[in-house]
């Protein structure tokens, strides 16, 4: 199994509104690094849900459900999308800040790769935004 992070903004597609819907394709990615990195997915992987743009936080996790596939809303036929599962709500939301002060986290995509909407996350980094946010693993 691997671990992503994938980020929204809250204002366009929030945590809240994938949790209503339970699953959900994650369409709109239109960067061929974050694309590449949908396209490396799994059914069964996991990924956070981080709020950009306002909150700057990771307030859910996911599960892939479908691996990748052509996104209905690009017209060129060059991107696709995956399908995941709302899981869990993060009960202690895990901030950039908080990520950026702590020093086993230094080399997260998150923190190196500011822009990438779609990043990879290891195993570690996982486990230790688990405890942060207060997550069962």
């Amino acid at each position: 199994m691997k671990y992503w992070l994938v980020k929204s903004e809250p204002y366009k597609w929030s945590w809240e509104d994938h949790v209503k819907k339970g699953v959900e394709h994650w369409d709109g990615v239109r960067n061929y690094q974050a694309s590449n990195n949908m396209k490396a997915m799994k059914i069964g992987d996991k990924a956070f849900f981080y709020h950009s743009n306002k909150g700057l936080d990771i307030v859910g996790t996911l599960e892939v459900v479908r691996e990748y596939y052509p996104d209905h809303t690009d017209s060129k036929g060059r991107f696709g999308m995956v399908d995941f599962k709302a899981l869990e709500s993060v009960p202690k939301p895990v901030t950039l800040k908080e990520i950026k002060a702590t020093k086993a986290l230094e080399n997260m995509a998150l923190v190196k790769q500011s822009r990438l909407s779609v990043c990879p996350v290891t195993k570690k980094e996982w486990d230790i935004i688990c405890k942060m946010g207060q997550l069962k693993k």
